[in-house]
C-alpha cells in the first residue's frame, strides 16, 4: 500500500494544475444551471410576488439584516482583542461595516481585503496587524460555517435533487465538515504551543474561550442571514431549516464559482433545492427582495460612509498633517 502522506504529497503537487480547470468546469456547470433555472421561471409571477411583499415581511427582514451586519462587525471587534491594537471600537465598526457591504457586492478581494487595508492603514494600523485582523475575521466566518453546515448536513435537513447526488452524500459531507470543525476545536483546547509558523508567517492560536466565542458569533451570523431570506418567502411549505440548508449550499457554491455577489449562483441553488416546494416565482421574488435589503441598501449607506471618511481624511491631513484625522498610529498593545 502507498503511505497516506505520499497521497497527500501527490495531491498537493497536482492541485495547482487542476485548480484552474476545476474552477472553469464548475463555472460552466453553474452557468448552465442558471440558464436552465431561468427558463423555468414565470417572470410575470415574480413581478406579482414582489408587489405582494408587505411590511410584515420587509420590516423583519430589514431588522434581521441589521443584526447580521452587527454580528459580522463583531468579528473585527474580537480581532481587536486578539491582536491587541488600540483603535477605538467605533472606528472598527465603521471600517468593518463598509468593507462587509462592499465584500458582499463585489467579492472578498475588493471588499473584505482592499477596503480593510485602505481604511485601517489610514487609521494608523500597520500592514502586519491589518493582515492579522483580516485573517482572524475570515477564519471566524468560516469556522462557524464548518460547524453549522456540518450539523445541518448531518441532521439530514438538506435533501438534494435526485439527479445531483445520492442521498448519502449530504450526510457524508456533513460528517467531514464537522470532523474538521471538531479537530480544530480540539487543538484550540489541548494545544500547549500557541505559536505556530506557516509559510514564513507566525500565527498565534486563539484561546479555547475565544474560539468558542468565534464559533458562537459566526454560527448566529449564518443563521441570521438565512432568517432574512426565510421571512421573505411567501409560502409556508418550507421550514427554516430548509432555507438554512439551501443558503449554506449556495454559500460554498458562490465561493467556488468566484461570481461577484454570487449573482445568479445563489438563485440557481435555491431554485433547484427549494423551487419544487415553494414555486419559482415566489422564491425568486424573495431572493430579489433579499438582494435589495441585504446587499444594495447597506451598500448605499456604506458608499456614503466611505465618501465622508475619505473626504474627512483628506481635509484633516491637508490641514494638520499626520497629527490630524489619523492621529497616532494604533499599534498593538504591549503584552
Amino acid at each position: 500500500m502507498i503511505p497516506l502522506n505520499q497521497h497527500f504529497a501527490t495531491v498537493r503537487r497536482l492541485w495547482p494544475r487542476l485548480r484552474k480547470p476545476f474552477a472553469i468546469v464548475f463555472f460552466v456547470l453553474v452557468v448552465g444551471l442558471i440558464v436552465w433555472q431561468a427558463m423555468e421561471v414565470d417572470w410575470a409571477e415574480v413581478r406579482e410576488a414582489l408587489s405582494n411583499l408587505g411590511a410584515s415581511s420587509i420590516v423583519p427582514a430589514a431588522l434581521l439584516t441589521c443584526a447580521s451586519y452587527a454580528l459580522y462587525i463583531s468579528f473585527d471587534l474580537l480581532a481587536r482583542h486578539y491582536t491587541g491594537h488600540r483603535l477605538p471600537a467605533a472606528r472598527v465598526v465603521g471600517v468593518t461595516f463598509v468593507s462587509y457591504a462592499f465584500n458582499l457586492n463585489f467579492g472578498a478581494l475588493i471588499g473584505g481585503m482592499a477596503f480593510r487595508f485602505r481604511l485601517y492603514s489610514r487609521l494608523g494600523l500597520s500592514p502586519g496587524v491589518i493582515s492579522q485582523v483580516v485573517a482572524f475575521s475570515i477564519f471566524t466566518n468560516w469556522l462557524g460555517y464548518l460547524g453549522m453546515a456540518g450539523l445541518v448536513l448531518l441532521s439530514g435537513a438538506i435533501s438534494l435533487p435526485p439527479d445531483w447526488a445520492p442521498a448519502w452524500v449530504p450526510r457524508a459531507a456533513g460528517g467531514v465538515l464537522f470532523a474538521v470543525f471538531l479537530m480544530y476545536m480540539g487543538v484550540a483546547l489541548l494545544a500547549r504551543k500557541r505559536e505556530v509558523s506557516w509559510r514564513g508567517y507566525a500565527l498565534r492560536l486563539p484561546s479555547f474561550r475565544m474560539s468558542l466565542l468565534q464559533v458562537l458569533l459566526s454560527m448566529v451570523h449564518w443563521a441570521t442571514v438565512a432568517a432574512v431570506i426565510y421571512t421573505l418567502i411567501p409560502s409556508d411549505s418550507v421550514s427554516y431549516l430548509d432555507v438554512l440548508g439551501a443558503f449554506l449550499l449556495s454559500a460554498i457554491a458562490v465561493v467556488i464559482s468566484h461570481v461577484p455577489a454570487g449573482l445568479g449562483v445563489t438563485e440557481a441553488v435555491f431554485l433547484a433545492v427549494l423551487g419544487p416546494s415553494v414555486g419559482h416565482g415566489g422564491l425568486l421574488a424573495a431572493l430579489v427582495a433579499f438582494r435589495l435589503i441585504h446587499y444594495l441598501a447597506p451598500l448605499a449607506v456604506a458608499g456614503v460612509v466611505y465618501a465622508i471618511t475619505e473626504a474627512t481624511a483628506k481635509r484633516q491631513q491637508t490641514g494638520k498633517g499626520q497629527a490630524g484625522w489619523e492621529g497616532r498610529p494604533a499599534q498593538p498593545a504591549k503584552r
